[in-house]
């Protein structure tokens, strides 16, 4: 599916953030290698060992149980946890977070053709701002307007969508909704907006 497949009388496109705009095991992995990188040095365990370990349990158990299992498994002192959360909302990544092709070629025909782009975000805001700040928009951050729906009321609660569409004298046959969550997709319906899971573009 491409953007020329989508109804032209559309003025705006909310897109989810993980998952949608990028995949968010690569802002994941990073912050393993980093807080693995840490425990190296303060510790002096092996760090592609332990990231390694946190890749897998993402895979086996989910993001989750990183830390339990990290901590099971080579007896971290729990104290190390709160290094570990807060990384995971400040790091600094090695490398940028890449747009799927996909997507940042649907970005690119929206802002081509004058029409509006959000990204609405749940989740912890701190978190998701430093996505977004070491994502690599090709220049399309101008033309971007981020909400996070958590400084209203978390998705699927509408709060945030309600808000947007008031701010930007938007009504709901303006929009189409792009997301891969079940909480956007319930948001959606409960605003009674179209909605397109992100698969259909990938």
């Amino acid at each position: 599916m491409k953007y020329s497949d989508l109804d032209r009388n559309k003025t705006a496109f909310v897109f989810e953030l993980d998952d949608v705009i990028y995949p968010e095991k690569d802002y994941l992995f990073q912050v393993y290698y980093l807080f693995a990188s840490l425990l190296e040095y303060t510790e002096l365990f092996d760090a592609k060992v332990m990231t390694d370990l946190m890749v897998n349990t993402y895979h086996t158990e989910g993001p989750e149980k990183v830390f339990d299992k990290l901590k099971e498994k080579f007896a971290i002192d729990e104290k190390y946890r709160v290094n570990f959360l807060h990384l995971m909302l400040t790091a600094r990544l090695p490398l940028k977070l890449l747009v799927f092709q996909a997507v940042l070629d649907l970005l690119q025909d929206i802002v081509v053709d004058r029409k509006k782009i959000f990204i609405v975000a749940n989740g912890n805001p701190a978190l998701q701002l430093n996505k977004i700040k070491q994502t690599e928009w090709h220049g399309l951050e101008a033309y971007l307007t981020c909400y996070f729906a958590e400084e209203t009321l978390s998705m699927p609660e509408p709060d945030v969508l309600h808000l947007l569409m008031k701010e930007h004298d938007l009504n709901r046959r303006d929009l189409i909704l792009i997301g891969k969550s079940e909480a956007m997709e319930l948001c959606a319906e409960a605003c009674g907006v179209d909605y397109y899971n992100v698969s259909k573009f990938l």
